[in-house]
């Protein structure tokens, strides 16, 4: 991709599945990345595997529900590198329960690190970019905020603020040269998919059943993911922006 070498990035929920194969393709491409996750331990190892790439990366030990922290996070990153070319919006967090079954709490742990992480890393991050006249934001949202998905109300919900949202932000901050877009992946054999799928029959016959519905043949893995992103934080998306594209093998064919 075109301007990503010498440039850096963080990336949230980096330490595991898309995060970390998102991390490990922007350090490919000669970025220096902030690898931002609440797991010390699994950041500490997506950042040692970037170091072998051409970039580097440096951990950012960080709760995204935590304003100050991510502020906190975001001067240490800045202080030691360089100013944040390109933010990654992609940490989440969701248990299969249907909606009639859950409680508040749940509602407020959901929308906590899916919806509020992400506005404060932006709430944080943008001013700093509008500064410069100069940015890339990619929301990893989810094809549940496109379509629905049952078991998964709220993070649904959650998915389809955070690309709303990302439509309004890219809209108001247009003339500071900052392009906002958001991947929404379909089902993704990651450690939260894996968890949402359970153990057993019930969860062999729903991933047989998945992979039957998706044109391509089988579920997502975590690297069918970074190479769009990759271009949407490129100087080849430089004229693109509130944009939203699914990445789910054709199971969801939106226009």
């Amino acid at each position: 991709m075109r301007g990503l070498r010498g440039k850096t990035a963080i990336v949230t929920g980096a330490g595991s599945g898309i995060g970390r194969a998102i991390a490990l393709r922007l350090a490919d491409e000669g970025m220096t990345v902030g690898v931002l996750d609440l797991n010390l331990d699994t950041a500490t190892e997506t950042a040692r595997l970037c170091d072998g790439l051409d970039g580097r990366a440096h951990v950012l030990h960080c709760d995204i529900t935590d304003y100050a922290a991510v502020a906190a996070a975001v001067d240490g990153f800045e202080a030691r590198v360089a100013a944040i070319d390109a933010l990654i919006n992609n940490a989440g967090w969701d248990q299969p329960i249907p909606f009639l079954e859950t409680e508040p709490e749940f509602w407020d742990r959901v929308i906590a690190i899916n919806l509020t992480g992400a506005l404060n890393m932006h709430h944080v991050v943008l001013p700093r970019m509008a500064a410069r006249n100069s940015g890339k934001v990619v929301n990893i949202a989810s094809d549940a905020a496109r379509v629905g998905s049952t078991g998964e109300a709220v993070y649904s919900a959650c998915k389809g603020g955070l690309v709303a949202f990302g439509k309004a932000v890219a809209r108001e901050l247009a003339r500071k040269n900052i392009c906002i877009n958001a991947v929404c992946p379909g089902p993704t054999e990651t450690p939260l998919f894996q968890s949402f799928l359970g153990e057993g029959d019930y969860g062999a016959r729903l991933h047989e059943g998945l992979k039957r519905a998706i044109p391509l043949r089988r579920l997502g893995r975590a690297d069918d993911v970074p190479g769009i992103v990759a271009f949407f934080a490129s100087d080849d998306a430089d004229y693109i922006t509130g944009q939203v594209i699914s990445v789910s093998g054709g199971l969801t064919m939106h226009g």
